[in-house]
């Protein structure tokens, strides 16, 4: 009996270990864990930039390809949003002319990004609504990824203090910046000289410079600024206040100021004369007054726009141009002799 009961014990306890082995599944070595993708933390590029916009309306052979190579961001101009408000964006005009620019910058090194425009009154409201600015940081980031862009540059001329969009402003800049800051995506503004008070002036509060990568002082548009040459919208005076102002009393950091200078002149009523023109004309672009076809116009001559330059070099971090084809392709090139002055090979 005892062998019986024995030999009963040791097949019970066999067939117990045989079911523990086979519920435990064989061992393969690999873990199930999905491994997740290395994202690379956004960094700021804090070195010297020479900012050109591209007009949608501007055809891209006007610009000699060798100039892209005197550049080092390149702003196509402009994704519009819908008048609305909602947050939602109009089709890009010219799309043609967008892929050549892009291809172009891009094979010269340079950093590409698109300018986001509209009305004043339709920026403010889609600013207003947290809804909308939702929508339009979605869409914004999703043009830029699809398009494979650096960077994104928000124009909109202008939020004030007046009307309180100054505030949403900077909620706006904010939940914009954190959402392409996270897809290594820069984010700029083209913002006011602040040389004239009000509400405008204001309207680009401190609270935001954190989320702002850097910005494109818009330094001309100003005629009788310096009251000794009153059709120079573009004076270095003008120049110097607004960084007086900028640096000074709002107290941007200096590697996110951008000095705008203008590739165009202006006549006593505001038109506009292309400094290509102007020089086509036979005027001495070593000075900064023409008279082109009876009609006098005030505009940035190369020793002015090399002021410039190293006005920049010494307080700001960098020069901004509007626009990329009103330069001349020439030897005399406004472009160029900012690039000298600065000493960049190109």
């Amino acid at each position: 009996m005892k062998l019986k009961h024995l030999l009963i014990a040791l097949a019970l306890t066999l067939s117990i270990g045989a079911c523990k082995k086979s519920d435990t599944a064989p061992d393969s070595g690999q873990s199930n864990q999905v491994t997740p993708p290395v994202v690379t933390p956004y960094t700021a590029d804090n070195s010297f930039k020479i900012v050109a916009y591209m007009p949608s309306y501007k055809d891209p052979e006007t610009v000699d390809i060798s100039k892209y190579k005197m550049i080092t961001h390149l702003f196509y101009a402009f994704l519009e949003i819908n008048a609305s408000g909602d947050g939602s964006l109009n089709a890009l005009s010219q799309q043609t002319r967008f892929i050549t620019v892009m291809q172009r910058a891009k094979a010269n090194n340079v950093k590409v990004g698109i300018s986001v425009s509209g009305a004043s009154a339709n920026f403010a409201t889609l600013a207003s609504s947290a809804t909308a600015r939702t929508k339009f940081v979605t869409n914004v980031v999703a043009f830029a990824k699809n398009n494979n862009l650096d960077g994104v540059d928000i124009d909109w001329e202008y939020p004030s203090t007046s009307n309180g969009s100054a505030d949403n402003f900077t909620l706006l800049m904010k939940e914009l910046s954190v959402a392409l800051h996270n897809v290594n995506k820069f984010l700029s503004a083209a913002v006011t000289p602040a040389v004239y008070a009000g509400g405008i002036r204001d309207g680009i509060k401190p609270e935001v410079f954190p989320y702002i990568d850097f910005f494109n002082i818009m330094q001309y548009d100003g005629p009788n600024y310096d009251t000794t040459e009153p059709l120079n919208h573009a004076s270095y005076k003008m120049s110097v206040a607004s960084l007086d102002i900028w640096l000074g009393s709002k107290a941007l950091p200096r590697e996110k100021a951008i000095v705008g200078i203008p590739l165009y002149g202006e006549n006593a009523s505001g038109a506009a004369k292309s400094y290509r023109d102007i020089e086509n004309s036979g005027a001495d672009v070593n000075l900064n007054l023409a008279t082109v076809a009876g009609v006098e116009y005030g505009f940035n001559g190369i020793p002015l726009v090399k002021q410039k330059a190293q006005l920049a070099k010494d307080r700001a971090n960098g020069i901004m141009f509007w626009e990329f084809s009103f330069d001349s392709n020439s030897s005399k090139s406004l472009i160029r002799a900012a690039n000298d002055q600065l000493g960049r090979t190109y």
